[in-house]
């Protein structure tokens, strides 16, 4: 799915990356719900890494229930969904729009409300999503990000690692997770904790145990988590920390370290070699597309732990593929 994305609609990556280069943005917002939002989180960090661009997170209230009147020049917009249908997304891309902000749609479906209402659209190419929770359009997402960011950019080095990620992602689904099965078999409350741009994947993690699985997860930094959360940690609680490369890997690994002191079952996925690691991450050609290649590790472990604790990944309870909120 992701060679089939990166072979196609690169005249309108250009055409964007072309258009931010020629007049930059003041500052970004995102428009997004859900692992979309999660998605959103690392194109973000990407932006604000890279490009020094500020860019927060939309609160869709501030304009489908309060009517607020959020000034828009100079404004990139950026909306995330699967489905484009939200009408909570798509009003604020109309308002962004309407009020003088560049507006972008990375969106899986083809003609879609929310497509029609961005001035560029970037399609996903992932296909249909036939189960309820998504993974291979999160994935795409992500995908579509470093895209947009590494063409905005003209970086070469970053363009050619994510022709080199399908080739990644094979690799990172054939690693053996199978420990993490064994041992949040019976979990029930569990953090998922990463750090700059991995925090992101620690987010769709944590929702993907509680879909999927029926785990009470909740995601934090490395950073964030030592405040108030650290009091939780101890005998009975469980935490995945996700420790790929870069300048926050240190930190996730000694935490790790500390944890298990407390007592609490830990499972540190970081690259081979590390110490302390549990289960094992493949790097990618770029390190910043490392944790794309950990989400996919991911995504095959908790389908099986799904399974092991007795429910259909594929159709958690109470949840509809399509969500429409406003």
């Amino acid at each position: 799915m992701v060679a089939q994305q990166l072979a196609q609609d690169a005249e309108a990556y250009e055409r964007l990356g072309r258009s931010l280069r020629e007049q930059p943005p003041q500052l970004a917002v995102t428009v997004a719900r859900g692992s979309s939002d999660h998605a959103a989180h690392y194109l973000g960090y990407l932006l604000m890494h890279r490009l020094g661009l500020w860019v927060s997170s939309l609160p869709m209230s501030l304009i489908t229930l309060y009517r607020s009147p959020l000034q828009c020049r100079g404004v990139l917009g950026l909306a995330l969904s699967q489905s484009g249908q939200s009408p909570d997304l798509i009003a604020p891309l109309e308002h962004l729009r309407q009020g003088g902000a560049r507006t972008v749609a990375l969106v899986n479906a083809p003609g879609s409300p929310l497509a029609a209402a961005a001035e560029f659209e970037l399609p996903l190419r992932a296909g249909p999503e036939l189960s309820v929770a998504a993974t291979k359009s999160y994935i795409a997402q992500l995908v579509a990000g470093a895209r947009l960011v590494a063409n905005w950019q003209r970086d070469a080095e970053l363009l050619a690692g994510l022709q080199a990620l399908p080739e990644s992602l094979e690799q990172a689904a054939a690693l053996d997770w199978s420990l993490a099965v064994d041992r949040l078999r019976g979990a029930d409350r569990l953090f998922v904790i990463g750090r700059g741009p991995c925090l992101a994947i620690a987010e769709e993690a944590a929702l993907k145990f509680k879909e999927t699985c029926g785990i009470s997860a909740e995601a934090f930094s490395s950073a964030e988590v030592q405040h108030g959360p650290m009091a939780l940690m101890g005998q009975g609680f469980a935490a995945l920390l996700l420790a790929p490369r870069g300048p926050a890997q240190a930190g996730t690994v000694a935490l790790a370290e500390r944890l298990r002191e407390q007592g609490a079952t830990v499972l540190l996925a970081a690259p081979p070699g590390t110490p302390g690691a549990d289960l094992p991450l493949h790097p990618a050609a770029h390190e910043l597309l490392d944790p794309i290649a950990a989400v996919q590790s991911f995504y095959p472990m908790v389908e099986q732990l799904a399974r092991a604790r007795g429910m259909d990944p594929d159709r958690p309870p109470h949840l509809r593929k399509v969500t429409r909120t406003a």
